[in-house]
């Protein structure tokens, strides 16, 4: 069962039993609370409120299912699991847009007021930072000061919050979080984001000849960079958070075609659905044409992979990294 299915059916049962989905008050904070923390600090959306609403909850065990009961919620919560506690439990209607982090998790992370984790799968314990881009194990919870200010009683929440945003203490406290992030990136292996860069640095180059990097989308910060802003301004291409962008996308600029290709490491090969979604994109954007390749680390992963799922559409190239002289063309032909 998908998680949004087991969400509203959690939602259902609460409101059979007589209940409300959430409670109007988790760990002494209502969203009134919370919209007057976010106005003092100009960041007051519905989307934000909510999303800071969902990380309060300690009424519910984590969604992570892989960990042992009696872990909240509220201590470690991915993109999904906030998205679908705010559109589904909260709201009664579908999840929030994962695309739309950029805007309800962005700006709360930009100012420390929550902060990255990952799930060590061996460990079974979470790290500072996101190590791995666009993992399943990446997650967010508050900060612990934040979630304090929260609780505070009036007027002395809002002494702890201009302590709290000021901008030397800000700096501070995010710079320790980065340190944190860095220490556990160094710890953690990155294949996912080692294979992009080789996609950037060795396929393209060999087989994509004149082709440029417009974009890479290889990591769980800011969705796009000022850089790659440029860079989609000069070719003419407007992305939007509800485009489904791939690991790193290709412009050729004699020919106006676009070309992406997806690093897979545990999943999202170009599969069918993802050649329909990119197509629409490149019409909309008046692109002439647009190619596609899955790329592999190596043979045993590829083999694991199709062997199970066999989702490479036609017509798209597959690349094998430890292969890497050659790609290879997925064809069809009508039985």
């Amino acid at each position: 069962m998908q998680l949004a299915d087991k969400i509203l059916a959690m939602r259902a049962a609460a409101i059979e039993r007589g209940e409300l989905p959430v409670p109007a008050v988790l760990q002494g904070v209502s969203k009134q609370r919370i919209a007057e923390v976010l106005q003092a600090l100009d960041l007051e959306t519905p989307d934000q409120i909510d999303a800071v609403f969902a990380l309060l909850d300690n009424t519910r065990r984590s969604w992570f299912t892989a960990l042992p009961e009696g872990r909240a919620f509220s201590e470690e919560a991915t993109v999904a699991h906030i998205g679908c506690h705010v559109g589904i439990l909260q709201r009664g209607r579908s999840k929030l847009d994962r695309e739309g982090r950029d805007y309800w998790i962005k700006p709360l992370r930009q100012i420390g007021a929550i902060e990255p984790i990952y799930l060590d799968s061996k460990l079974k314990e979470f790290q500072p930072g996101h190590p791995k881009p666009k993992s399943c194990n990446s997650a967010y919870r508050l900060d612990e000061a934040f979630l304090e200010i929260l609780q505070a009683p009036e007027p002395d929440w809002r002494l702890r919050l201009d302590a709290w945003s000021n901008e030397d203490v800000k700096r501070m406290r995010l710079r320790f979080q980065s340190q944190q992030a860095e220490a556990t990136r160094i710890v953690t292996d990155n294949a996912h984001g080692d294979l992009i860069r080789a996609c950037c640095n060795d396929y393209a180059p060999r087989f994509l000849p004149g082709y440029e990097v417009l974009f890479i989308d290889d990591s769980d910060g800011e969705r796009i960079s000022e850089r790659e802003h440029r860079r989609l301004y000069g070719s003419g291409i407007e992305i939007s958070i509800d485009d489904a962008m791939p690991d790193v996308l290709l412009w050729h600029r004699g020919s106006d075609a676009l070309w992406v290709i997806e690093a897979v490491t545990s999943d999202g090969e170009v599969d069918q659905h993802k050649v329909d979604q990119v197509r629409a994109f490149a019409r909309r954007n008046g692109k002439s044409t647009v190619g596609f390749t899955t790329a592999y680390p190596t043979w045993k992963i590829a083999a694991q992979r199709q062997g199970r799922f066999k989702n490479i559409a036609p017509g798209t190239y597959i690349w094998i990294r430890e292969d890497a002289a050659k790609h290879f063309l997925a064809e069809s032909f009508p039985l």
